[in-house]
């Protein structure tokens, strides 16, 4: 990987030469051509420049692009599939501008074929460019440890075979300033003998400062905060993160070979997954949404007509790498439900029916209707159609506190259904959940998300049933 201003003159030089090469070889009588061929072009017809002319058009072409492209000469890490996107995104605000340059009919404007074959053409060589410049090594050369305990990071400073530049941790009282320090003391007198580059709130422009390519993991008890927080920053910017193999229980190890440090799985999916995932929750919610309108408008109105109070529920959730999210369910229970609890409702006395459920909430629970607008969090990215299920954040808590390696399922985006869902286990059996969660994520594929959407759309089915039957005996 390379930084600094050889990273700003390889980008600027790359588009500048990418640039001529596309408008040189869209201006080409058989590229105009093949162009106007296409079914959706054929409207289209050919007009080639002379020399005088296509200068004029690589010129202001190079200038628009590079305008557009700008946030991206910016040395920053960044994963493959961000960079793609905002490539994509920059190129198209590219196009929109020189097609505004043509509208005006100036001296300088691209013919319209010319114009949409280069767009074209930069739409997949730019991105192709920008991840090659910042492509890192495959062994790692330059280290960061962040954490806060001296004994683990002085422990990942031994077993480390790359350099490690220095180490980033939360302030310390014993610590010296951080322009100064040079090594890091915690109470029980532990040091460690490497620069202290800064807190956690400036890990990013450390990573990007000195270079790293990987980061080593030093927290003796991690909570979201710090430890999840390193690991979203490490996900977001394509980073390698590392922990020691006696402090491997909390994450999700991508190689069990090696020595001292595993590497940490950061991103479960590969690249063909990830898309083939996405498209499929995408192509999946926006269906049934489409499909079951019908039945969110009956919904809605019952919810309504039932009982007094909103048509949703909104609760926060755990998403990945222990942040949080807001899901919302059609409501099932009278306004305020969770205020009422004691003796005096109790489910027992009802006779095994918890009064705070309403009548039309008993029929969107038995039906699994009520999940209907988890769909929205799907559609957002927030979720996924298959997944862990995310728990509410003070139960992942507590369950995090007495299961070792809960937080392992964090590393993948929560699901509507899973495959514990569809055994039929909950967070009322933790162990088991997170043996199925990460059974689930060590075998991904989107063949095997299919199966356990077609087990899950059966037991609704099946559940619906016997609930209707149920229905026609009361009514008898």
């Amino acid at each position: 990987m390379i930084s600094g201003w050889r990273y700003r003159l390889a980008a600027v030089g790359g588009v500048l030469c990418l640039t001529t090469l596309a408008v040189t070889v869209s201006n080409l009588s058989i590229v105009q051509h093949a162009v106007t061929s296409l079914p959706v072009l054929n409207n289209l017809q050919p007009e080639t420049y002379g020399n005088g002319d296509l200068l004029d058009e690589i010129v202001t072409t190079a200038v628009v692009v590079v305008g557009a492209l700008w946030p991206l000469f910016k040395p920053r890490p960044r994963r493959i599939l961000d960079t793609v996107e905002l490539s994509h995104k920059r190129v198209m605000l590219a196009a929109t501008g020189l097609a505004t340059i043509g509208y005006f009919d100036w001296s300088t404007r691209l013919p319209r074929t010319t114009l949409v074959a280069s767009v074209l053409c930069l739409l997949v060589v730019i991105p192709g460019w920008f991840v090659f410049i910042r492509q890192r090594p495959r062994t790692s050369r330059r280290a960061v440890i962040v954490g806060d305990d001296a004994t683990i990071m002085a422990r990942l400073q031994d077993a480390a075979t790359m350099d490690v530049v220095g180490y980033v941790a939360p302030p310390n009282p014993v610590t010296t300033p951080p322009e100064q320090a040079t090594r890091y003391v915690t109470d029980g007198g532990n040091e460690l003998n490497l620069r202290r580059l800064g807190g956690l709130s400036g890990l990013t422009e450390v990573l990007v400062e000195h270079d790293i390519d990987t980061v080593l993991l030093g927290f003796r008890h991690p909570d979201r905060e710090e430890f999840f927080g390193t690991l979203a920053a490490c996900y977001e910017h394509g980073i390698q993160a590392m922990v020691h193999r006696q402090h491997a229980d909390g994450v999700l190890i991508a190689d069990t070979d090696g020595g001292d440090l595993v590497r940490t799985d950061l991103e479960p999916w590969d690249l063909q997954d990830y898309i083939l995932k996405r498209s499929f929750d995408v192509l999946f919610a926006s269906s049934a949404l489409l499909v079951l309108s019908p039945v969110i408008l009956v919904i809605v109105a019952a919810i309504k007509v039932d009982s007094a109070g909103p048509v949703l529920y909104a609760q926060r959730r755990t998403a990945s790498f222990g942040d949080t999210f807001t899901i919302y369910k059609f409501r099932t229970m009278i306004t305020g439900a969770e205020a009422k609890t004691g003796p005096q409702i109790s489910a027992e006395d009802a006779g095994g029916v918890d009064p705070r459920i309403t009548r039309v909430g008993h029929v969107l629970r038995t039906t699994h209707l009520d999940e209907i607008p988890q769909l929205l969090a799907v559609l957002r990215g927030d979720m996924s159609v298959v997944g862990p299920r995310p728990e509410r954040p003070e139960l992942d808590a507590d369950i995090d506190s007495t299961v070792t390696g809960w937080r392992s399922r964090w590393f993948v985006k929560p699901g509507l259904t899973g495959l514990a869902q569809i055994n039929d286990v909950t967070g009322h059996d933790p162990q088991a959940k997170l043996r199925y969660d990460i059974e689930y994520i060590q075998s991904q594929s989107l063949a095997f998300d299919a199966k356990i959407v077609v087990r899950q759309l059966y037991q609704v089915a099946i559940d619906s049933l016997r609930f209707l039957l149920s229905r026609d005996d009361s009514d008898e």
